[in-house]
């Protein structure tokens, strides 16, 4: 990777079996940021999630990008962190460790439900996201069934273990995490240290996307919210 110019460069990765419609609505402005978006690859037999994050690498083709990822894109880009080096790191509702994860999906890690999971139905998409991740839950099936990229059998059998069974147990410091009061798959109580957005869902990032083109950009350039001219503390 070769330091072309001091344009920032942003990276985003969508949330599992999701494609990069669900950044449709999200704008930076164009003089500063350069956007590119990442999609997700089927996992290789056996591939453990360190190695899959790994190879995502190779779609980075800046020096010091942006990385940012929804949900289990959230999990990918934290893991690819750990390869390089960063300008900034966001996620978007996600989580940052093993421990911000719900009782249920740490009873379903433990005790290997996940896998009775139908993914080899694709009827049965909203079901197992909602069950193991939950991007599509039922009162928004409809509105979020238009984004599924991937119904590969094999890629969401992947994609649910290695979400439910992530081993995270010290967050990485410098991430800057978004997080909806209102997500119903990693609900807020369970989320330490993230800037909150009232009423934001676990799809905010398609329906709140008016909120993430105002702060985006001054998160993505300062690591904090910037407001009258003054950059404040991130929003704990």
């Amino acid at each position: 990777m070769k330091q072309e110019d001091e344009r920032i460069h942003v990276y985003f990765m969508p949330g599992m079996a999701a494609d990069q419609a669900i950044f449709q609505n999200i704008l930076l402005p164009g003089e500063k940021f350069d956007v590119h978006f990442l999609k997700w690859e089927l996992p290789d037999i056996g591939e453990t999630l360190e190695d899959y994050a790994k190879r995502m690498l190779k779609e980075i083709k800046h020096e010091k990008p942006v990385l940012i990822g929804v949900s289990f894109g959230g999990v990918i880009v934290q893991e690819m962190a750990k390869h390089v080096d960063l300008k900034r790191l966001i996620i978007i509702s996600s989580v940052k460790c093993t421990d911000e994860l719900p009782p249920h999906m740490k009873f379903a890690s433990k005790t290997g439900l996940f896998r009775l999971i139908p993914t080899g139905l694709a009827d049965y998409v909203d079901y197992f996201e909602k069950v193991a991740v939950g991007d599509f839950l039922k009162t928004r099936a409809k509105l979020y069934k238009q984004y599924i990229s991937i119904t590969d059998k094999n890629y969401l059998n992947w994609a649910i273990r290695n979400m439910v069974n992530w081993k995270c147990s010290k967050p990485d410091e410098n991430v800057i995490h978004i997080h909806g009061d209102k997500d119903e798959v990693f609900p807020v109580k369970y989320i330490n240290g993230a800037i909150k957005i009232r009423g934001g869902t676990h799809i905010m990032i398609i329906n709140r996307f008016k909120w993430f083109n105002e702060h985006l950009p001054d998160l993505i350039e300062y690591g904090r919210l910037k407001k009258k001219g003054k950059v404040n503390k991130l929003i704990k």
